[in-house]
């Protein structure tokens, strides 16, 4: 009944298994990729045709994670799974940026790719699983892909790069110094595709060396593809990529000219109209069956791409008259927002990021639900990309995959930098609102992260800035790596390079490729040229930190105290009475732990003293021979029971309440009266002994005792 294919091989201390032939037999191509006991499913189907008037590759990526596969039940009203959470929709954009470009050039027709996590052993990251299962399953369906790639994450620790380190290995890195880099590297066989990173301040030569130690890893993977097609690929799906050699002949004898001109342009909206005017006039010169030519738009992106490229590669001219290296003018302010907690207005030439920092308490920290566990994360980065930033129109929804994408890789970015939660207990959000767009806003927001943190007073260890680099690389080998690039040197160049990080070293790494790979020789360059690109903007960033790091006066303070664990059910109460009298008399808001580490937060700095003191009388222990305030709680004859430390009460003797004998206690005292007592000690039994008769109960100060005479 089935035609099973299965391949194994020991990779790294885990054996890789990938099946085929039993599973899913209708879609194009099916692969079950198994590392360790974690499983993904990858199944590819692909439109036999493409659809009319189409002009571009509508390739669709889906990655689940089925709670089933880690045992547990969703949870939610509904309990099943929902809209994609914000590793589901990463981890799709992860698979679809290295595989994208390695479909053959002109082929339009629609493809999806999902992929379904269907066992998860809580050590094993499905990501790199569900990469290698969807290039094995690409690879057999007889889609025209130019695979296959594999996939591997790397971790360095002690100086020694890790093949795929476990789950918990680069979980939270921030709180573990020792585990430096999560890297999660995709190429094919001879070079690399995509690079993804968050880094703790390693150098260029530790990057590209975590690099070129991933690419070694994957090449067994890539043997076991092939060797896994040789038994069950499908015939190649017949497809030629259309010639119009003729129609591009055409559009460029009628428009080289006008393209050149208008993007001889400097102003990204002047050029953005000269442009289209351009191509305006080429089809007015065209015939009716040219311009009924599906390949219509295709033929003019290649003018445009040839004539942006030739210029940069042939006389390292680009669009805006920069040099190859040369950063774009940067102004960066902050404050500039009066009632927020911290504010930036980063510009880096036509790309701009309005950034806003907000310090919350643990009550703010983001609840994640993931296949291994609940946990809290207390630092969040939002990236948002309205329309009139590239001053279009459009709908205005929620964030989509690439701000999701892009809030991401800031996020990553600030990470190796934030102060450890017990140095400053705050929840912090940022917020990147991008007001002017071309080319790189994700680094601005890195750089705007960083200053509008330390605006709010966060004490991070250094500054942050990020840059973007591209490449355009000719047929003939020769190429050109590009710095800080603009928004049409991305779209029509080769490659998107985003290197981010402090002086002292790299935070994040991320890289796309629109060719086949690049080599460790430009890879090395790149890097290098990133970095000075680097430090020129953390230079130009300093001028603006003069007047940063006050904190708001709109911003909570949080005091953290620690208590003994015994401690913690008394300061809660019964069924949280106790903590919630805090909050309500206080007027702070009180957060404990189970280690006993209790945040007390609120603007006003009396309300966490007062709550600070309410606790602190809970769990401390009153000390002998000291002066404390309490109130009478009940008289009896033999004396008086004196509430005097936060709950605990003491008898002060009837012969301790005055230096005279009285007939009762009552003559004196009556319940709900202030009194002063000082603490003799504890009797046998444990009961605390208090005294009033060597207290001035005006003052509270002691009375001296009075020398004898000689």
């Amino acid at each position: 009944m089935f035609n099973e294919v299965k391949k194994s091989i020991q990779w790294g201390e885990e054996t890789l298994t990938l099946e085929t032939g039993k599973v899913a037999r209708q879609a194009d191509g099916t692969v079950i990729a198994t590392l360790g006991e974690t499983s993904v499913m990858a199944n590819v189907t692909f439109a036999k045709a493409q659809k009319p008037g189409q002009d571009f590759f509508p390739l669709t990526v889906h990655y689940q994670e089925k709670y089933y596969a880690a045992g547990k039940v969703p949870g939610g009203f509904f309990k099943r799974e929902a809209r994609p959470t914000e590793k589901e929709t990463l981890t799709a954009r992860l698979i679809d940026r290295p595989i994208r470009p390695l479909f053959v050039p002109g082929f339009k027709n629609e493809v999806l790719v999902m992929c379904t996590v269907l066992s998860h052993d809580l050590v094993n990251d499905p990501d790199v699983v569900a990469m290698i299962a969807a290039s094995a399953a690409l690879t057999i369906s007889g889609a025209p892909f130019m695979g296959p790639i594999a996939c591997a994450r790397v971790g360095y620790e002690d100086g020694d790069y890790i093949l795929n380190p476990t789950v918990d290995d680069m979980h939270m890195l921030r709180n573990n110094p020792e585990q430096r880099l999560d890297l999660v590297v995709a190429g094919t066989k001879d070079a690399v595709m995509m690079v993804e990173s968050e880094a703790y301040e390693l150098s260029e030569e530790e990057m590209l060396g975590a690099v070129t130690f991933a690419h070694e890893q994957i090449q067994p993977v890539i043997d076991l593809i092939i060797d896994l097609a040789e038994d069950a690929a499908k015939e190649p799906f017949d497809f030629q990529a259309p010639d119009y050699s003729a129609l591009s002949a055409a559009i460029k004898a009628a428009g080289e000219a006008s393209m050149k001109a208008a993007y001889a342009i400097t102003d990204k909206q002047e050029r953005v109209a000269a442009v289209s005017a351009a191509k305006e006039g080429i089809k007015a010169s065209l015939s009716e069956e040219q311009l009924a030519d599906e390949n219509l738009g295709a033929a003019l992106k290649k003018l445009e791409s040839s004539v942006l490229r030739g210029t940069v590669v042939k006389e390292g001219k680009r669009i805006d008259g920069r040099a190859l290296d040369e950063i774009r003018p940067i102004l960066s302010e902050t404050g500039i927002l009066p009632r927020t907690h911290g504010s930036a207005l980063f510009t880096r030439g036509e790309t701009q990021g309005l950034v806003v920092t907000t310090l919350g308490t643990g009550d703010d920290e983001q609840m994640i639900d993931a296949l291994t566990g609940t946990y809290k994360s207390n630092f969040m980065l939002h990236y948002n990309f309205p329309p009139y930033s590239v001053g279009e129109v459009g709908r205005v929804s929620g964030p989509g995959r690439r701000e999701i994408g892009h809030g991401k890789l800031a996020w990553r970015a600030l990470q190796a930098v934030l102060p450890a939660a017990t140095d400053f207990p705050y929840t912090v959000r940022v917020v990147s609102e991008i007001t002017e767009s071309n080319g790189s806003s994700s680094m601005a927001s890195v750089c705007g992260g960083s200053l509008s943190m330390m605006d709010a007073g966060v004490p991070l260890k250094s500054a942050v800035a990020g840059v973007a680099m591209g490449l355009i690389m000719e047929d003939d080998g020769e190429y050109a790596i590009l710095s800080d690039i603009l928004g049409d040197e991305d779209h029509l160049g080769d490659m998107d390079f985003k290197v981010a990080g402090t002086e002292a070293g790299i935070t994040s790494l991320q890289m796309d490729i629109k060719i086949a790979g690049i080599t460790p020789e430009i890879m090395g360059k790149a890097l290098a040229q990133a970095k000075a690109g680097r430090l020129h903007i953390l230079g130009e960033m300093n001028k603006a930190l003069s007047g940063a790091g006050d904190f708001s006066v709109h911003a909570p303070r949080i005091e953290t105290m620690q208590i003994p664990t015994d401690k913690i059910r008394e300061v809660i109460g019964s069924g949280g009475k106790v903590i919630r009298e805090i909050v309500e008399l206080s007027g702070a808001k009180v957060d404990i732990n189970d280690e006993g580490i209790i945040k007390i937060a609120s603007a006003n700095g009396e309300a966490i003293q007062k709550a600070y003191d309410m606790i602190h009388s809970i769990v401390a222990e009153p000390e002998e021979n000291k002066v404390y305030k309490g109130k009478v709680v009940k008289v009896v004859d033999f004396g008086a029971f004196v509430n005097f430390f936060g709950k605990r009460d003491g008898l002060v003797h009837v012969s301790q309440i005055e230096n005279r004998r009285l007939n009762h206690p009552s003559d004196v005292l009556k319940e709900g009266q202030d009194v002063y007592v000082k603490l003799l000690g504890f009797d046998d039994r444990g009961k605390v002994r208090l005294a009033m008769k060597m207290v001035d109960q005006t003052t509270g100060e002691e009375i001296a005792e009075e020398k004898s005479e000689e």
